[in-house]
């Protein structure tokens, strides 16, 4: 790629945005990033990486008490918040602007749309499907059916939501918060590769991700 260039996705459970991600990546030769930004952020900080995870499991009650907009502060580690919700986010967040400064990739969630808002050089991309298209492929990677698998994926987006709005102070399906929202059911996971990879020639120039 001629361009230092990120490419962010937020994705509803189930409509494939991570295997577009992948997809994505693979295509244009970038790397891919996801849960491995958690291992990254405990390298860097010195925190152990089980923390991390954890602090993803327990926002969602936080948020509906209260809401903490990241700001980009860091804690070392002599400060008494150096373990906290928010001290974790923000040395992600730092993970995060440190590969939108240094190199092309693609990051699935994180918030990183909200993150990077003001590079210049990220396309933020929502994908996003009907219910019935949610069901059908939520199925390929869970046991339940019907209702119950339902729930599971209001459920698991509704954790996503609390997590973006505790963190951003916006609105996780809110398609002003995006250059891109693509319904993956309409396109199939190679078209919308592909519409991002048009999105990125139109704005970057024609032969940028050569």
């Amino acid at each position: 790629m001629k361009e230092n260039i990120v490419f962010t996705i937020a994705r509803q459970y189930g409509s494939g945005g991570r295997t577009v991600g992948q997809m994505l990546a693979k295509d244009l030769g970038i790397h891919y990033y996801d849960k491995e930004l958690m291992k990254l952020a405990a390298e860097e900080s010195g925190i152990n990486e089980a923390l991390f995870v954890q602090a993803d499991e327990k926002v969602s009650l936080k948020a509906r008490l209260t809401k903490s907009p990241y700001k980009g502060e860091l804690l070392g580690p002599d400060a008494d918040g150096f373990t906290s919700s928010e001290n974790l986010f923000n040395y992600q967040a730092a993970i995060i602007r440190k590969l939108a400064e240094t190199t092309s990739c693609v990051i699935v969630g994180r918030c990183a749309d909200y993150i990077l808002k003001d590079y210049d050089n990220v396309v933020r991309c929502f994908v996003h499907a009907p219910m019935e298209y949610l069901l059908e492929h939520a199925a390929s990677k869970q046991p339940m059916r019907g209702k119950e698998l339902e729930k599971f994926i209001i459920k698991t987006d509704q954790h996503k939501a609390a997590y973006y709005q505790y963190y951003t102070g916006q609105t996780w399906n809110d398609a002003r918060n995006y250059d891109l929202c693509l319904d993956s059911s309409r396109l199939g996971y190679e078209k919308t590769v592909e519409e991002i990879k048009a999105y990125a020639k139109v704005r970057f120039g024609e032969n940028v991700l050569d």
